[in-house]
């Protein structure tokens, strides 16, 4: 039987060199360390400056932490971050820096961390990222956020387990839990389609994607349970594979898709300042998106 995404998937696959260059980010952009560093810093400095409830533990794996920064208001909506890193590096700590804006736009943030590659595996990552999600909706009331408006985001590895947890079926994971747990989206250069990804010597080498695995992790083609809203971005300065993730995720799932935030001038890493800006048409839409809730 023809795989479900022959139609979309690019003519050069098996090509190990061209999912090698088309992937790997870091390469594409020179000063990727000295973004990093910056991002490190401001975050330092966000955790010092705002309040937030640090390595709450969700699970008992020593990764399985998040940290809760809440809003002013009481029973604010909740967004919920996934950092990248294709799925084997950086921390929930390095993305700190986008709390402030959201927490002044009225938002409680949590950012969660997992069990990096290769001492977890994507799907045990996945599920890890689960259990984040069940462990807040269940304490909602202490934490004292709106359970019935969690919305997701992520940017990169981050992006695909997003928009996993759009994918689940939180029924069978857990009785208690809603089937439309998750009720927005934000997917930022995410990767959604994973059999190029197993194609990518730099990157496989740690994840050990197979066939059957990649096809079982694509979160595109898997369908949208609940068709839950969701907005979609990728820098231009980015590879034709990252963009075409971005419209393979729209186009599989354009029940939900409400539209692409055009990223003018922007790289892989760039994508993560603009969602953090106030001034950037991208935090205008994604609170535009968790305010129509």
């Amino acid at each position: 039987m023809s795989n479900k995404n022959d139609n979309i998937i690019s003519t050069k696959l098996g090509s190990a060199a061209y999912y090698t260059e088309q992937l790997n980010a870091r390469a594409a952009v020179p000063d990727h360390p000295e973004i990093i560093s910056r991002w490190q810093a401001e975050s330092a400095q966000v955790r010092q400056s705002e309040a937030g409830l640090l390595d709450l533990a969700f699970g008992s794996a020593p990764m399985e932490q998040l940290d809760f920064f809440p809003a002013e208001q009481a029973g604010a909506p909740l967004l919920v971050f996934i950092h990248g890193g294709y799925w084997r590096s950086l921390d929930k700590s390095d993305f700190t820096f986008i709390v402030p804006a959201y927490r002044r736009a009225g938002f409680n943030v949590a950012l969660t961390n997992y069990t990096l590659s290769p001492h977890a595996s994507v799907e045990e990552i996945t599920r890890q990222q689960l259990r984040a999600l069940a462990w807040l909706y269940r304490r909602s009331a202490r934490l004292d956020f709106d359970r019935n408006r969690i919305v997701i985001a992520g940017h990169s590895a981050g992006g695909h387990l997003a928009a996993m947890m759009m994918a689940a079926h939180w029924s069978v994971f857990g009785s208690d839990l809603p089937s439309d747990l998750i009720k927005a989206g934000v997917l930022m250069s995410g990767l959604y389609d994973l059999e190029p990804v197993r194609h990518a010597e730099f990157i496989n080498t740690d994840l050990k994607l197979d066939k059957s695995s990649a096809l079982r992790l694509s979160p595109a083609w898997m369908p949208q349970p609940n068709a839950a809203p969701f907005i979609t971005a990728v820098g231009d300065l980015e590879s034709d594979e990252f963009k075409r993730q971005t419209a393979v995720i729209a186009s599989q799932w354009r029940h939900g898709f409400e539209r692409e935030v055009p990223l003018h001038q922007e790289n892989h890493f760039t994508i993560c300042d603009c969602f953090g800006d106030e001034s950037h048409p991208l935090f205008k839409a994604s609170c535009d998106l968790i305010n129509s809730l």
